[in-house]
């Protein structure tokens, strides 16, 4: 089964330990830092919409996008109650094209390290380059090898009543890539519905992703630690990246 086929419906409960309002405050506290001034955003790669959610809430012109029908699924039904609804579009980040260019394009949650092939990562950072305007900033995070590596041979367990979800996770050195396997349980009624998926991220190297942004054509590219206004720390798990388009 694809990736987040089954999960969708069951990925905010899983996901429930994410602090997005505090992703979103970092993120404006680097706007800010810059000072830019921002009205319009894509979140790329937008699961079910919690991000955009927030930054619509914040007075921001949303635009999320997504690969997965059924994630989007689920950011429609959760903004639908907001008196300024976020705009949805089905896309995958490598196809990335937009009718009109936007101020900020935020993709977090690794969501780049989901790219397995070098060479759409590298496609979909010279389309988010195209996709902003003069001066627009691109804001995202990724897990680093360091985190990927040790995460081989891993097992994690999420669970409630309702759901129950089993992570497996190997690392392969020859592609450079972290496999998770996912046994998914949901409650039907009586009965349990068992799902299985497979996810994989690239371990990318910051070097090689500063390669990537300024191959695009980004300028003033700058790296944080998790959710921190500092360089990021020997060992970092999570590093977040700030990009100018010239």
């Amino acid at each position: 089964m694809s990736a987040y086929e089954a999960l969708a419906a069951s990925y905010d409960r899983f996901t429930n330990d994410v602090p997005y309002e505090q992703v979103a405050d970092f993120l404006e506290s680097l706007l800010r830092v810059h000072g830019k001034s921002v009205r319009t955003v894509l979140d790329l790669a937008c699961g079910t919409g919690t991000l955009s959610c927030i930054f619509a809430e914040r007075g921001y012109s949303v635009l999320g996008a997504d690969q997965s029908e059924e994630m989007l699924t689920q950011a429609y039904s959760k903004a639908m109650e907001l008196p300024e609804r976020p705009m949805f579009i089905h896309q995958s980040m490598q196809e990335l094209e937009l009718p009109q260019p936007v101020d900020l394009v935020v993709c977090t949650l690794d969501s780049l390290n989901y790219l397995t092939r070098p060479a759409d990562c590298r496609e979909t950072i010279r389309r988010v380059h195209d996709a902003l305007n003069p001066g627009g900033v691109f804001l995202f995070d990724v897990n680093t090898p360091e985190k990927l590596r040790n995460l081989d041979g891993q097992v994690f367990l999420d669970e409630d009543e309702d759901q129950y979800c089993v992570w497996r996770a190997s690392f392969d050195e020859r592609e450079n890539i972290c496999y998770y396997g996912m046994d998914i349980f949901q409650r039907q009624g009586r009965l349990w519905r068992r799902s299985l998926e497979e996810h994989a991220e690239y371990a990318y190297a910051l070097s090689e992703l500063r390669e990537y942004l300024a191959g695009a054509g980004f300028s003033r590219v700058e790296t944080y630690g998790d959710l921190r206004m500092e360089a990021p720390a020997e060992g970092e798990q999570r590093v977040y990246f700030y990009a100018e388009r010239n």
